[in-house]
């Protein structure tokens, strides 16, 4: 391959809200893949672009981080990409190091840092649009001497200055011929080191940037209500009420939707298909298990549009500040509200969010309580079981009381959450969690095709991820309640004879004290590689033992208590019914002992939560 038709490859390196992500989508378009870094879970996200001279460019988004001194497992993955020293991973040729033209205080010791690694180096100051507007004064030339490098400015929402960033790429490409070969001797700066970087970027920021004559009050006055003690965190819940909210109403439409159209496929596979084993396959196994994960889908698309909707817009890092408090009393980083409240959505991403949590004994403490928020895979069992044994009714003149228990249910996994952290950093680890310093950004407008861009990516994470376990776990419970087939002249339903109905009746012994029937014990199996795949597993089951009510619902309500009932909701709240979580743990820990305590802990307190459950309803019910 010729040197000209040679692919650059540039990083794009920055601190945290810089507008880094929307350069690189900017710069890459549709040209993008996610994956993961080879043996962890930091997200990998590459893409391709063209020099004005004509020269393909291989553009790696980094993870934000504030110095190559890295804390986080984000920032080692961003350190070592830049060094050179990550297994399977082709070291960058060119550094994009990309700065929030209005703030740069943090991101000039960074780019000296940078600077001192040896690889070329091109500073971009992104938002430059904002920063004009604003009053702030930069004095370019005298900047881009002082620090020794060359500056491009850049407005990346609107694709302004990429062309000359990536001409200024193309320039610097020929520095950096076999520089990339080797990993770098880089050694990490001393305490001493650091301070000294600071005070250098602290005089090139005095000697280069100038405030504004007329200061932009506005993000001031938006502080000062969004930060305020008691309005700022009546305005969190607020916008926390309205986003649970849309997810439960926005998305039903869709959701129904979706369902209609796999129950009219799978009613036209059995119109179409003679009764046998391939058409309770393709009905029951495929179609069945594809769509229980799509039917969710519209749920997770909402919740991660305001996660990405709030953080683009800076209010997510000043939630977390809102939140510190509060979940310093439990004993909780205030870093940790972003990966608790993204597993409302998926304990997965919450658990891999939470690297950004420096110290590790906190971002420990954060990963094992992750799980105990109510995910959406919990919501169908919840919507079941509710809906069996809850009436729809209206109490105190307003609030429908299905309603008020689901809300009963949330409102158990968060306080289970926060009580779990308090015992493991008051009786376990007795050290007192790091202070809460967070960057707070300035508040921009965010750009809607980044915000669906993200959206869809995050779509389709969940769907490779869950949809394949989920899928695979529909047809495992459809072979295990079809085979084997009964022996002539057995009476009784035929799953009473098949795996499911070995497994189920194994299982009740130890299930039966807190007034499990064989069936909820049929359901827990598959549950666990997924929760909402127990809905899934109980109508299979209720179906194949010949029951004819109208619905799973009516099913329920005939067959079970209900004080088994609360129970199987109980013993749901705590439960770690998801391997693949279990498996993102093990990834994150390094290990498979903090996963065994995980499972261990959730289990036992699932066991007993239901346990004491089940004991009051009888008192209370009969």
């Amino acid at each position: 391959m010729s040197e000209a038709a040679r692919p650059i490859r540039i990083a794009l390196v920055g601190n945290p809200n810089t507008g880094k992500t929307s350069l690189f989508n900017a710069l890459t378009g549709a040209r993008q893949k996610v994956a993961n870094y080879p043996g962890v879970t930091v997200e990998r996200k590459e893409g391709a672009a063209v020099t004005p001279a004509g020269r393909p460019v291989r553009i790696l988004d980094l993870p934000g981080t504030y110095s190559l001194r890295a804390r986080s497992p984000d920032e080692v993955v961003t350190r070592d990409v830049v060094l050179g020293r990550l297994a399977g991973e082709a070291a960058p040729e060119v550094l994009v190091c990309v700065a929030d033209a209005t703030n740069l205080r943090l991101v000039l010791r960074l780019a000296l840092e940078l600077k001192q690694v040896g690889r070329p180096l091109v500073l971009a100051l992104n938002m430059y649009d904002i920063a004009e507007r604003q009053g702030i004064r930069i004095d370019l030339d005298g900047l881009s001497r002082a620090l020794g490098i060359p500056i491009v400015t850049t407005v990346a929402v609107r694709k302004r200055g990429l062309d000359t960033l990536l001409a200024q790429v193309d320039a610097l490409a020929g520095q950096a011929q076999g520089a990339a070969a080797q990993p770098l001797a880089w050694r990490e700066p001393s305490a001493t080191e650091l301070r000294q970087a600071h005070r250098d970027a602290e005089r090139i920021l005095r000697d280069h940037v100038k405030p504004p004559l007329r200061p932009d009050t506005w993000t001031g006055r938006m502080d000062g209500l969004l930060l305020h003690p008691v309005a700022g965190t009546i305005i969190l819940f607020a916008i926390l009420f309205l986003m649970f909210q849309a997810v439960f109403t926005w998305a039903t439409p869709a959701m129904d939707l979706i369902d209609a159209g796999f129950t009219a496929l799978g009613d036209l596979v059995k119109e179409t298909l003679p009764e046998g084993l391939l058409q309770s396959f393709l009905a029951d196994g495929v179609i069945a298990g594809v769509g229980s994960v799509l039917v969710f889908l519209p749920q997770i698309l909402i919740l991660f549009f305001f996660i990405i909707f709030l953080e683009d817009f800076g209010y997510m890092a000043r939630a977390a500040f809102l939140m510190d408090r509060m979940m310093g009393v439990a004993g909780l980083h205030g870093r940790a509200f972003i990966p608790l409240l993204s597993s409302f959505a998926c304990a997965i991403p919450g658990i891999m969010s939470a690297r950004v949590i420096d110290n590790k004994r906190d971002r420990l403490t954060t990963i094992l309580v992750a799980p105990l928020t109510t995910c959406s895979a919990r919501i169908p069992v919840y919507t079941l079981v509710i809906a069996a044994f809850i009436p729809d009714r209206t109490v105190w003149g307003f609030a429908s009381l299905q309603g008020l228990v689901m809300f009963g249910l949330y409102a158990v996994g968060i306080s289970s959450a926060l009580i779990v952290a308090f015992v493991i950093r008051r009786l376990i680890w007795r050290s007192a969690s790091d202070p809460f310093l967070i960057e707070l950004p300035s508040y921009k407008l965010p750009d809607l095709k980044n915000v669906l861009r993200g959206v869809l990516t995050r779509g389709q994470i969940f769907l490779t991820r869950a949809g394949t376990t989920i899928f695979a776990m529909m047809v495992l419970i459809w072979v295990l309640a079809t085979f084997p087939a009964p022996p002539p002249g057995a009476v009784g339903p035929a799953i009473d004879y098949s795996f499911a109905g070995m497994i189920g009746h194994a299982m009740l012994p130890v299930l039966a004290p807190i007034g499990f029937s064989w069936e909820m014990a049929v359901a827990l199996v598959p549950g666990m590689a997924a929760r909402e795949v127990a809905v899934g597993a109980l109508g299979t089951v209720y179906s194949i033992a010949g029951e004819n009510e109208a619905g799973l619902v009516a099913t329920l309500a005939a067959k079970w208590s209900m004080a088994s009932a609360l129970a199987f909701l109980a013993w749901y709240v705590f439960a770690p019914q998801c391997l693949s979580t279990l498996a993102v743990v093990k990834r994150e820990t390094n290990g498979w002992f903090w996963p065994f305590v995980m499972f261990a802990y959730m289990t036992a307190l699932a066991y007993v939560a239901a346990f004491a459950t089940f004991r009051i309803a009888q008192a209370v019910f009969g």
